[in-house]
């Protein structure tokens, strides 16, 4: 059973808004944190946004003030919301999880900005 369950993401226009979901297979409070990752080609996974246990919130510098990370705790899911897109943030993002010093990782799903 995968641990970690993707959706959302897919082609859309420069300064366009798209949405991904991921649900966890076990109650998300098991989880010391919850967040996405992405991967463009050539390059390096990089954080996009985590939230921690306590709902904290932690946005990487270049997308803060256009992404937005949330949950919802009854269905153990979190989401993330991207407006504004940017072709450099076409990549593969992946859902990640953590309890201590385990991770889970989702199987990526693609976000592609183009005209």
């Amino acid at each position: 059973q995968d641990e970690l369950v993707e959706s959302g993401g897919g082609l859309v226009q420069p300064g366009g808004s798209l949405s991904l979901s991921c649900t966890a297979s076990r109650n998300m409070f098991e989880f010391n944190a919850m967040g996405w990752y992405r991967q463009a080609p050539g390059n390096q996974r990089e954080l996009v946004a985590t939230m921690n246990v306590g709902g904290i919130p932690n946005v990487a510098d270049d997308v803060k003030d256009r992404f937005t990370i949330t949950r919802n705790n009854a269905k153990n899911t979190i989401y993330l919301y991207m407006n504004n897109l940017k072709p450099e943030d076409t990549a593969v993002y992946y859902c990640y999880a953590r309890i201590l010093r385990s991770e889970y990782w989702g199987q990526g799903t693609q976000v592609t900005v183009s005209s």
